[in-house]
């Protein structure tokens, strides 16, 4: 068999996290059921996380997971785990328990401190990318703890993804994410607003009939309490 046959490659993408509360689950399906209808196509069998940190009851998997592709989405992972034996249970029902954020299980694991040296290195780097060619559709632009600037114009399909800032000097019509890490004070600049989606540490806005009057606008994008503002620049 030659060496090269089998190739594997850390990749990064963009996943929406859904934060389960507290409710029955008809009434979860009824309000994912309204923001779908917002945007069918983007939605559509897209993968999901679902964070259950903020649950204080036992979940029918095997439910939530039917109802969840019943409506378009595939669960692929829980995260804010923090219950030992939740997670050995989700592990042996083949689903998989992903780290989010700062949140950890105890482990002994020198893994941990390996993590720890290269974010003491990640400081060091350069804390600006400068992107000089088109963004075509299809592409997608992630570059870790900098920000990103983009001088030309960036294609409808394409993603744009940084952890700090996004700043556009071309016509943006793909997706453009910013703070992917979970950094609020992250802020997206546009100087031809024609986005399809925009985020900031995980909030996200869709453009639709009532931000048309910033399309093809000089904007500055930020959050604040936890609602994305879209502000002429």
């Amino acid at each position: 068999m030659p060496e090269n046959s089998i190739v594997m490659k850390g990749k990064n993408f963009t996943i929406t996290v859904i934060y389960l509360k507290n409710i029955s689950l008809n009434c979860l399906k009824k309000k994912l059921l309204k923001i779908i209808k917002k945007s069918p196509k983007f939605f559509q069998y897209a993968p999901i996380i679902l964070n259950i940190s903020k649950l204080s009851y036992s979940i029918n998997w095997k439910e939530i997971k039917n109802m969840m592709f019943s409506i378009g989405f595939l669960v692929i992972g829980v995260s804010g785990c923090n219950n030992i034996h939740v997670k050995n249970f989700l592990l042996k029902s083949g689903i998989p328990v992903l780290l989010e954020g700062k949140e950890h299980f105890y482990s002994s694991s020198p893994i941990f401190n390996y993590t720890q040296k290269i974010s003491k290195s990640v400081k060091n780097e350069l804390k600006t990318q400068i992107i000089t060619n088109p963004v075509r559709s299809g592409q997608k632009i992630y570059f870790p703890n900098v920000d990103i600037i983009i001088q030309s114009n960036v294609s409808a399909g394409a993603e744009i993804i940084s952890d700090r800032n996004v700043h556009i000097y071309g016509v943006m019509r793909g997706k453009v994410l910013a703070g992917a890490k979970g950094d609020v004070t992250s802020q997206i600049f546009c100087s031809h607003l024609c986005a399809e989606l925009v985020s900031i540490a995980g909030e996200y806005l869709i453009l639709e009939n009532n931000s048309k009057k910033y399309i093809n606008k000089m904007v500055k994008i930020f959050l604040k309490k936890k609602k994305i503002i879209i502000q002429n620049f």
